[in-house]
């Protein structure tokens, strides 16, 4: 009889224990449920088809930043650069004729720079001991200054005809963009969760000195990673140029904070080695979703810049328990 009594006074513990791995597991998912829920409550054109189609547009861009920052953050860094690898880009994009014969050239030219900058980040950071946050921030401030020598402060031309449809058109409804994205997502998920390099990733994450020892060049892979993050901030400038239309010295600010805000919520160690992807774009889209639902409801613009404050200390927060 003691057996039963001790059975039935476990359930309750168990089922505590369970909903606790559901909160750890799918938290962020959950988050992103409610979020939309309440949304649409508080706003019934929050779930509009033109709505929902805007927020895909744009959530696009952010999302092929925040798979570049999510395998940058599983090496243990962090890639500050990343916005103005996307205005450069953006820039690149209107520096030719705007006509779709220069697309490969402004796509050519714009992937060398982010995967240049990418390279260069790495070297800094694995050869030279620099923190990621000072050797990306330097990079940044680099191209900041090459970029408004260039454009003089006020850059002008068109964007290609090519990159508007990228950017800002749809197939059946569904944006091209977010095609990209799904496929970016789909072949780097693939990459990190099947292959030998993705293993390396989270080797070299987790303990650098445990990946030299068993062979692994972590200074190889630590670069790939920033040149990946590098070239997938040139291609997400080129879209979000031609998102926008018009571009400025400014085009993609705050995608740096808003990828690592990203990619912490949705469960990417800053300390290295645990994450995902998927845990990355779901922390976008939940940014993304905060930041049209403050619109829709009919806040003033300014209240993205407290809400983004307010997630920020909401995503430490929830990195500091999950890590305790």
């Amino acid at each position: 009889m003691s057996q039963t009594v001790d059975a039935t006074s476990m359930t309750p513990v168990r089922w505590t224990e369970r909903a606790q791995e559901i909160i750890r597991n799918y938290g962020i998912h959950i988050a992103l449920v409610v979020l939309i829920i309440v949304s649409a409550l508080l706003s019934p054109q929050f779930l509009s088809s033109r709505n929902i189609s805007n927020m895909l547009l744009q959530a696009a861009p952010l999302g092929i930043v925040v798979i570049g920052q999510v395998l940058v953050i599983l090496v243990r860094g962090l890639d500050l650069s990343v916005a103005s690898v996307m205005a450069t880009a953006a820039v690149v994009a209107t520096s030719f004729n705007g006509q779709d014969s220069d697309a490969l050239v402004v796509f050519a030219v714009a992937m060398a720079i982010g995967l240049a900058t990418g390279w260069v980040n790495g070297l800094l950071i694995t050869k030279r001991n620099v923190s990621p946050f000072l050797a990306t921030l330097a990079t940044m401030i680099v191209l900041q200054g090459m970029r408004f020598a260039y454009t003089q402060g006020a850059p002008s031309g068109n964007v290609p005809p090519f990159y508007r449809i990228l950017g800002s058109q749809t197939f059946y409804g569904v944006p091209y963009n977010l095609l990209m994205l799904i496929v970016l997502a789909a072949v780097f998920s693939i990459v990190l969760h099947r292959t030998t390099f993705g293993r390396r990733i989270y080797i070299t994450g987790g303990n650098p000195v445990a990946a030299r020892l068993v062979g692994i060049n972590a200074d190889r892979v630590t670069i790939a990673c920033y040149v990946i993050s590098g070239g997938l901030a040139a291609l997400a400038g080129l879209i979000l140029s031609g998102f926008v239309g018009i571009v400025d010295n400014w085009v993609g600010r705050g995608f740096e904070l808003d990828s690592i805000v990203a990619a912490v919520m949705g469960g990417v160690a800053l300390s290295g080695g645990r994450g995902s992807i998927v845990g990355g774009l779901v922390g976008a889209a939940i940014l993304v979703v905060v930041f049209n639902a403050v619109l829709m409801i009919g806040f003033p613009i300014q209240f993205q810049i407290i809400i983004k404050g307010l997630v920020i200390v909401v995503a430490a927060a929830f990195y500091v328990r999950r890590v305790q």
